[in-house]
């Protein structure tokens, strides 16, 4: 069992370089969000996927709700995935497979009850992947992750049950955490931000301690 770790809010190229050095499978660039962290323009996502290497995949974050916008973000960005963090119509979707049938799909889910369960059926037809979050996209204040916060990991697990989709797990993950949610939830990945930065800075210290403890996990978990 090899779980796949994402990390996102990718701000450079040096911290591209730093976390693909760790051993990272896939960097995260957050597009333009009505909150969170790590944002950062288009054009410097062009930059920073630009310096991404294969078989470490670029991942762009976007809130777009229409196939349209996500197209052209995509380009604008060029990635190779799209991490849609808003529920986009299924229809959507179908539409992005159509235009960019090599855009890799992956539709956030973000774990707020058992109402999660209800959309595997609405979108596993649809996308190449889950990621489940922690945001509260019907809250006051939107969030569509990056909240370092965790969210019921029964859920997920069932959600994983459930799917023949991968299902990368996000929310608050951390060191100290990680055995317990790879128990838990056995996910394809895991994906994480705010708990290897410090003062908004990728911390090479904490991810290297997060992946210690992630393949330590694997081990125990196998």
């Amino acid at each position: 069992m090899r779980v796949r770790l994402k990390i996102c809010c990718i701000k450079s190229s040096d911290e591209a370089r730093r976390a693909v050095l760790a051993g990272a499978d896939a960097l995260g660039l957050v597009g333009p969000m009505p909150s969170g962290p790590g944002t950062i323009s288009y054009d410097d996502a062009r930059h920073i996927a630009g310096t991404i290497a294969p078989p470490v995949s670029r991942w762009l974050l976007s809130s777009e709700t229409s196939a349209s916008d996500l197209i052209d973000a995509a380009d604008q960005a060029g990635v190779d995935t799209l991490q849609i963090v808003r529920q986009l119509d299924p229809q959507g979707l179908e539409e992005l497979a159509r235009k960019r049938p090599h855009l890799r799909r992956v539709q956030v889910i973000h774990v707020e009850d058992e109402g999660a369960l209800d959309l595997i059926r609405d979108y596993e037809a649809h996308a190449d992947a889950f990621l489940l979050d922690s945001g509260k996209p019907a809250a006051a204040t939107e969030t569509l992750g990056g909240t370092g916060d965790t969210h019921d990991w029964d859920i997920s697990a069932r959600f994983v049950a459930a799917t023949e989709r991968p299902v990368i797990l996000a929310g608050g993950l951390n060191a100290r955490n990680i055995a317990r949610a790879v128990r838990t939830v056995r996910p394809y990945g895991v994906d994480l931000c705010s708990s290897v930065r410090t003062s908004d800075e990728l911390d090479d210290n904490k991810l290297n301690t997060f992946i210690t403890a992630l393949r330590q996990a694997e081990q125990d978990f196998s």
